[in-house]
């Protein structure tokens, strides 16, 4: 399991988030998932470095235990034998040999710690190369996870910058000036429609108060026309009558009938 665990994160520590990422249809649905990858093995690896580490604690404990162990035998094998000497050179045969046999077994123990001790050195070794590279996996995947998710809130943010500049783009578009398909360039036509209407109106207005003022000339002039024909009938002369002189009648004069006067 530890090795299985091992070789994963080797694999993931070692992935190219650029080339995914170039090869992946919706990268930030492939970031999303990867992250959860990451996050899921980063907890899975902790729980196994975690149980490695607890392991290799274990055998060193036993190993430092063995060490003390050994010592203590060796320092009571000293002191037995020396007992054994003390009553060897007060001619205690019997004492002395009892404490012989006592430093014997507290040799006979004490090599058995060493050995066993001796026995877990290749273990520890290996475990702490392991632990070692455990912490070290673990360590890159995290940096990796780092990545991936500063690599996710990039495209999101880029994906949301890139919206945000589509949207303003479109809102734009819609009020563009120059556009007359636009909502302002259709109500700008229709402005000028209703201003050149307004214009007309005034032409009209203007055209028809000329009418006016023409009919009101015409009708002076056949008013003054009126009374210097009723000054002549009077008796008056042409010259006694204004100095215009009449130019124009309402009805239709053949020059010729002048020169039947």
């Amino acid at each position: 399991m530890k090795q299985s665990i091992f070789g994963r994160m080797a694999q993931l520590a070692k992935a190219n988030i650029n080339s995914l990422l170039d090869q992946a249809e919706d990268p930030q649905k492939m970031l999303d998932q990867m992250v959860r990858d990451y996050t899921n093995n980063i907890a899975e690896a902790e729980s196994a470095v975690a149980q490695t580490i607890g392991n290799l604690r274990m055998l060193q404990d036993d190993y430092h235990e063995d060490i003390k162990n050994a010592q203590d035998w060796g320092n009571k094998a000293l002191a037995a034998s020396r007992k054994a000497d003390e009553y060897r050179g007060k001619g205690d045969a019997p004492d002395a040999e009892k404490f012989d046999n006592l430093a014997k077994v507290a040799l006979q123990r004490q090599m058995s710690a060493e050995n066993e001790a001796k026995s877990a050195e290749p273990s520890i070794a290996s475990q702490t190369e392991v632990v070692d590279k455990l912490k070290h996996g673990l360590d890159q995947m995290k940096g990796k996870l780092n990545e991936l998710t500063s690599k996710r809130n990039e495209l999101v943010a880029r994906s949301k910058t890139a919206a945000a500049q589509t949207q303003v783009h479109d809102a734009l578009k819609s009020i563009d000036f120059m556009d007359p398909t636009s909502e302002v360039g259709r109500f700008e036509d229709k402005i000028r429609r209703e201003e050149a209407k307004v214009r007309g109106q005034q032409e009209l207005s203007a055209s028809s108060l000329d009418a006016q003022f023409n009919s009101l000339e015409d009708l002076g002039e056949q008013t003054e026309i009126e009374a210097r024909l009723a000054a002549l009938k009077s008796g008056g002369s042409p010259a006694a009558i204004g100095t215009g002189g009449a130019q124009k009648t309402g009805s239709t004069v053949d020059e010729a009938d002048f020169d039947k006067l």
